[in-house]
């Protein structure tokens, strides 16, 4: 019975040993059990943690635009382990973050906004960074960011 709820929890998606543990104490699967089940998923390759967490932050980080910090807190969550989360948030770079964000900024920025209107601008500003921040993204940065891009549509 373990064995199956551990195999329909990976057809469905790639998950790490935390969740699938947690899954298995749900169904009420004895702890021992539990544990022997994922050692010899481990033991085949089937669970790995290290090729989750790699996998996690390459799709998190290209399709929600999320900063280190909150893939390495979504990471957590999950189970994973400080230094294989910072093995995984290697593959992102300063670059990469920063451009996504700025991506992500020229994407939320209203068309036909006045940006000329200081109040409007300031506006604008607030809700782009606040967009960034629950993002991940530090507050400094995210100003930093939203008035680069602000400019740069402002013509400035």
């Amino acid at each position: 019975m373990a064995r199956a709820i551990v195999l329909r929890q990976l057809t469905n998606s790639p998950k790490s040993r935390l969740q699938l543990s947690r899954k298995l104490a749900e169904r009420n699967v004895p702890e021992a059990v539990a544990e022997a089940v994922l050692d010899r998923f481990e033991d085949v390759g089937l669970v790995d943690d290290a090729d989750f967490a790699e996998m996690w932050v390459r799709s998190r980080a290209q399709s929600r635009k999320l900063a280190r910090s909150a893939l390495r807190r979504e990471l957590a969550d999950k189970g994973i382990d400080a230094g294989t989360a910072e093995e995984a948030l290697a593959q992102v770079s300063d670059d990469d973050e920063l451009n996504s964000a700025k991506e992500l900024v020229a994407r939320r920025l209203r068309a036909g906004v006045d940006l000329s209107d200081r109040a409007e601008r300031d506006r604008q500003a607030r809700r782009l960074a606040s967009m960034l921040a629950r993002k991940g993204y530090q507050p400094s940065m995210a100003f930093r960011i939203v008035n680069d891009v602000l400019d740069e549509a402002a013509g400035i």
